[in-house]
């Protein structure tokens, strides 16, 4: 049986590795790559001393399906946790950065004295954050936009100042237009189960306690649970690669067309090379699994180009611990978009990991672009620079020029999870379930992270290998 996999990120490895862990011995495996290296975004390279992420710099620990990986290729034991002493994140608030409140986590506090006392919120908005606690249910609706959720559990400050960029951090999203059930649908359980959002955070709250010591309590975005490896992302890359034979793996393969002859799929290179197969997954961006099914089948097609992206752009700066005034107490901030700031994000990389910078080194990544700052991404590299220059300085009192800079751009990586996302996942899978031993798999469907494009790599391999 003839296996063709498209695609060499993270999902397409994935899904190789899987096959090969089915350990049939009547099964080929071919993974074409349309690059001349794989691991799609995950790019960790070495200089001066730096550990620099060119993507994406950590995974969820909570979400199991990379944890689990890396226990079947015994690299467990590389995981990295971020550090213990900063584990908060600053937000942007009338041109000063701002501690976010302790115990504040997402999108509602677990503690009301940091609440009380911080001042990036209002009296007003603390007092309506605080109606949550006795607001009904909401009624029942097939879909709600996260920012209409947030405005009616706790309200427009907590909205704007808060969740919409440490949501922006994750999703580069408008609130707006971004789907409950799709990116965070345990809010939607929470108000299920216990009316109050707050009351439910604090639930979780005394289940975490048990769980960690006293005095390392995060705000933000988790960050207890967020982990990478000791050497960079790129060390689950190059363990896959290492457990996948280099036969299967043809880089610089673009597939120019998919068609389906008779009881086989024929699968076409741009350097006119073709090959036969039983079966074939897609681990591609929704548009370009798209473009390669629109003479197959409209209708999937066009629901898969139905599901948008955005593009965003990455700058890694290295500087001395000397030029940098900040205190750099915590692992980053985050920009609201009405402060109306040329940047949405900012890592403190050798804060938040060990081994990121050498001594009395600072290695900084800044993000700039994402759906609700498209035009940012168009700026030249120069207009860019300038652009992350000027935020630096007026925000960290940055005059220095860096040691050094690195530029990654990334256009239309980020899907967007509109309203009636879930149910566009659920025609989309039915629609491909017509044509056989056909799978999609990728960062487009259910989660944006890598421990999801993990899972949806596996899932389209366990849903091959049940059709043959």
């Amino acid at each position: 049986m003839e296996i063709i996999i498209i695609g060499g990120g993270i999902t397409g490895l994935s899904a190789a590795y899987r096959l090969i862990e089915a350990n049939r011995t009547d099964l080929n495996v071919t993974l074409l790559e349309a690059s001349s290296q794989f691991g799609g975004t995950i790019k960790t390279i070495e200089r001066d001393g730096f550990l620099i992420e060119l993507g994406p710099d950590s995974f969820l620990a909570t979400k199991p399906w990379l944890t689990n990986l890396t226990e079947r290729l015994n690299i467990k034991h590389r995981i990295l946790p971020t550090n213990d002493a900063f584990r908060r994140s600053h937000i942007v608030h009338n041109g000063a950065l701002k501690p976010l409140p302790e115990g504040f986590l997402m999108m509602a506090p677990t503690n009301f004295l940091p609440l009380v006392t911080t001042d990036l919120f209002t009296w007003t908005g603390k007092c309506r954050m605080a109606m949550d606690l006795f607001l009904p249910r909401g009624k029942a609706v097939s879909d709600e936009s996260l920012g209409a959720f947030v405005r009616r559990r706790l309200g427009q400050e907590v909205l704007e100042r808060v969740v919409q960029p440490l949501i922006g951090g994750i999703y580069t999203g408008d609130p707006d237009d971004l789907s409950l059930k799709a990116i965070l649908p345990r809010f939607l359980d929470m108000e299920a189960r216990d009316r109050s959002i707050i009351k439910a955070m604090w639930k979780q709250k005394r289940v975490a306690t048990k769980k960690r010591k006293k005095g390392q309590e995060d705000s933000g975005a988790r960050y207890s649970d967020l982990v990478s490896f000791d050497h960079g992302m790129q060390t689950i890359i190059d363990t896959l690669l290492a457990h996948i034979p280099d036969h299967i793996l043809v880089p610089n393969s673009p597939v120019q067309a998919l068609q389906r002859v008779e009881d086989q799929w024929q699968v076409r290179t741009s350097d006119d090379q073709s090959y036969s197969a039983d079966a074939v997954i897609m681990a591609l961006p929704s548009a370009q699994a798209a473009a390669m099914l629109s003479g197959l089948d409209t209708t999937v097609s066009d629901e898969l180009n139905a599901i948008p992206h955005a593009s965003s752009a990455i700058m890694n700066l290295a500087f001395n611990r000397s030029d940098i005034p900040h205190p750099l107490d915590g692992f980053g901030f985050v920009v609201p978009a009405i402060e109306k700031r040329k940047i949405i994000a900012c890592s403190f990389s050798s804060v938040k990991f060990s081994n990121r910078a050498p001594g009395q080194k600072v290695l900084l990544r800044v993000f700039i672009g994402g759906a609700m700052h498209h035009e940012l991404f168009k700026l030249s590299d120069l207009e860019m620079e300038q652009a992350v220059y000027g935020e630096l300085r007026d925000l960290m009192g940055i005059e220095a020029q860096p040691l050094f800079k690195i530029l990654s751009r990334y256009a239309h990586a980020m899907p967007q999870y509109l309203l009636g996302h879930v149910d566009r996942v659920v025609r989309i899978k039915k629609l491909v379930n017509t044509w056989p031993n056909l799978a999609l798999a990728g960062n487009a469907f259910s989660g944006v992270g890598l421990p999801d494009c993990v899972h949806s790599g596996e899932e389209a391999a366990e849903k091959i290998l049940n059709e043959l």
